[in-house]
Protein backbone atom coordinates (compact mmCIF):
# COMPACT_ATOMS: atom_id res chain seq x y z
CA UNK A 1 0.00 0.00 0.00
CA UNK A 2 2.87 2.33 0.76
CA UNK A 3 4.11 1.89 -2.78
CA UNK A 4 0.81 3.18 -4.20
CA UNK A 5 0.77 6.18 -1.91
CA UNK A 6 4.37 6.97 -2.82
CA UNK A 7 3.52 6.69 -6.53
CA UNK A 8 0.50 9.01 -6.07
CA UNK A 9 2.64 11.52 -4.18
CA UNK A 10 5.31 11.50 -6.88
CA UNK A 11 2.84 11.67 -9.81
CA UNK A 12 0.01 13.90 -8.62
CA UNK A 13 -0.85 15.20 -12.09
CA UNK A 14 -1.09 11.69 -13.51
CA UNK A 15 -3.23 10.44 -10.62
CA UNK A 16 -5.46 13.53 -10.84
CA UNK A 17 -6.00 12.95 -14.58
CA UNK A 18 -6.82 9.29 -13.93
CA UNK A 19 -9.36 10.13 -11.23
CA UNK A 20 -10.92 12.84 -13.41
CA UNK A 21 -11.26 10.39 -16.31
CA UNK A 22 -12.79 7.78 -14.03
CA UNK A 23 -15.41 10.16 -12.61
CA UNK A 24 -16.19 11.53 -16.07
CA UNK A 25 -16.82 7.99 -17.31
CA UNK A 26 -19.08 7.24 -14.34
CA UNK A 27 -20.98 10.53 -14.78
CA UNK A 28 -21.51 9.94 -18.51
CA UNK A 29 -22.76 6.40 -17.97
CA UNK A 30 -25.14 7.46 -15.18
CA UNK A 31 -26.50 10.29 -17.33
CA UNK A 32 -27.04 7.90 -20.25
CA UNK A 33 -28.93 5.48 -18.03
CA UNK A 34 -31.00 8.25 -16.43
CA UNK A 35 -32.19 9.56 -19.80
CA UNK A 36 -32.98 6.04 -20.99
CA UNK A 37 -31.03 6.64 -24.20
CA UNK A 38 -30.11 3.38 -25.78
CA UNK A 39 -27.99 3.33 -28.89
CA UNK A 40 -27.16 -0.14 -30.11
CA UNK A 41 -24.31 -1.38 -32.26
CA UNK A 42 -25.19 -2.98 -35.62
CA UNK A 43 -24.75 -6.54 -34.28
CA UNK A 44 -27.11 -5.83 -31.37
CA UNK A 45 -29.53 -4.26 -33.86
CA UNK A 46 -29.59 -7.54 -35.80
CA UNK A 47 -30.60 -9.32 -32.59
CA UNK A 48 -33.38 -6.76 -32.05
CA UNK A 49 -34.60 -7.19 -35.63
CA UNK A 50 -34.61 -10.97 -35.21
CA UNK A 51 -36.64 -10.46 -32.03
CA UNK A 52 -39.38 -8.76 -34.12
CA UNK A 53 -38.26 -5.13 -33.84
CA UNK A 54 -39.58 -2.62 -36.37
CA UNK A 55 -36.91 -0.72 -38.28
CA UNK A 56 -37.89 2.93 -38.69
CA UNK A 57 -35.74 4.57 -41.37
CA UNK A 58 -35.64 8.34 -40.80
CA UNK A 59 -33.80 9.25 -44.01
CA UNK A 60 -35.31 10.87 -47.07
CA UNK A 61 -37.22 8.74 -49.59
CA UNK A 62 -34.33 9.10 -52.06
CA UNK A 63 -31.75 7.85 -49.55
CA UNK A 64 -34.12 5.06 -48.54
CA UNK A 65 -34.45 3.97 -52.17
CA UNK A 66 -30.66 3.77 -52.56
CA UNK A 67 -30.45 1.15 -49.83
CA UNK A 68 -32.17 0.29 -46.57
CA UNK A 69 -32.42 -2.47 -43.99
CA UNK A 70 -34.78 -5.29 -44.96
CA UNK A 71 -38.46 -4.60 -44.08
CA UNK A 72 -37.67 -1.07 -42.86
CA UNK A 73 -40.45 1.50 -42.80
CA UNK A 74 -39.51 4.90 -44.18
CA UNK A 75 -40.78 7.91 -42.25
CA UNK A 76 -38.46 10.92 -42.72
CA UNK A 77 -37.53 12.64 -39.47
CA UNK A 78 -39.29 15.91 -40.38
CA UNK A 79 -42.52 13.93 -40.95
CA UNK A 80 -42.29 11.99 -37.69
CA UNK A 81 -44.88 14.08 -35.83
CA UNK A 82 -47.30 13.96 -38.75
CA UNK A 83 -47.15 10.15 -38.80
CA UNK A 84 -47.79 9.64 -35.09
CA UNK A 85 -50.77 7.37 -35.87
CA UNK A 86 -48.47 4.94 -37.73
CA UNK A 87 -46.02 4.97 -34.85
CA UNK A 88 -48.80 4.34 -32.33
CA UNK A 89 -49.59 1.10 -34.19
CA UNK A 90 -45.96 0.00 -33.73
CA UNK A 91 -45.73 0.71 -29.97
CA UNK A 92 -46.26 -2.94 -29.03
CA UNK A 93 -42.99 -3.97 -30.74
CA UNK A 94 -39.44 -2.70 -30.18
CA UNK A 95 -38.54 0.14 -32.57
CA UNK A 96 -35.07 0.64 -34.06
CA UNK A 97 -34.59 4.18 -35.40
CA UNK A 98 -32.06 4.46 -38.24
CA UNK A 99 -30.55 7.50 -39.97
CA UNK A 100 -27.36 8.22 -41.94
CA UNK A 101 -24.85 8.62 -39.11
CA UNK A 102 -26.75 8.26 -35.82
CA UNK A 103 -27.39 11.89 -34.85
CA UNK A 104 -30.94 12.15 -36.21
CA UNK A 105 -31.92 8.80 -34.72
CA UNK A 106 -30.85 10.06 -31.28
CA UNK A 107 -33.22 13.03 -31.62
CA UNK A 108 -35.96 10.70 -32.89
CA UNK A 109 -35.50 8.33 -29.94
CA UNK A 110 -35.85 11.27 -27.52
CA UNK A 111 -38.93 12.48 -29.37
CA UNK A 112 -40.56 9.04 -29.41
CA UNK A 113 -39.84 8.53 -25.71
CA UNK A 114 -41.53 11.85 -24.93
CA UNK A 115 -44.49 10.65 -27.04
CA UNK A 116 -44.83 7.57 -24.83
CA UNK A 117 -42.94 4.92 -26.80
CA UNK A 118 -40.82 3.07 -24.26
CA UNK A 119 -39.08 0.33 -26.23
CA UNK A 120 -37.18 2.42 -28.79
CA UNK A 121 -33.51 2.25 -29.75
CA UNK A 122 -31.21 4.15 -32.09
CA UNK A 123 -28.67 2.53 -34.40
CA UNK A 124 -25.27 3.80 -33.28
CA UNK A 125 -23.51 5.17 -36.36
CA UNK A 126 -26.60 4.80 -38.55
CA UNK A 127 -26.57 3.22 -41.99
CA UNK A 128 -22.89 4.12 -42.25
CA UNK A 129 -22.02 1.82 -39.34
CA UNK A 130 -24.40 -0.82 -40.72
CA UNK A 131 -22.57 -0.94 -44.06
CA UNK A 132 -19.14 -0.82 -42.37
CA UNK A 133 -20.17 -3.93 -40.43
CA UNK A 134 -20.83 -5.59 -43.83
CA UNK A 135 -24.52 -6.06 -43.10
CA UNK A 136 -26.94 -6.23 -46.04
CA UNK A 137 -29.02 -3.45 -47.51
CA UNK A 138 -31.82 -3.84 -50.03
CA UNK A 139 -32.76 -1.37 -52.73
CA UNK A 140 -36.19 -0.23 -53.81
CA UNK A 141 -35.93 -1.91 -57.20
CA UNK A 142 -39.18 -3.61 -58.04
CA UNK A 143 -38.89 -7.19 -59.15
CA UNK A 144 -41.19 -8.86 -61.63
CA UNK A 145 -43.11 -11.86 -60.45
CA UNK A 146 -43.04 -15.04 -62.47
CA UNK A 147 -46.43 -16.13 -63.70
Amino acid sequence: MDIYLEFAANHTLLVTALLFSFFLLIFTELRRQATGMTNVEPQAAVKLINADAVVLDLRSADSFALGHIVNAKNIPFDELDANQDKIDKLKSRPILAVCNAGATSTRAVNSLRKAGVENVYGLKGGITAWTQANLPLVTAKKTKRKK
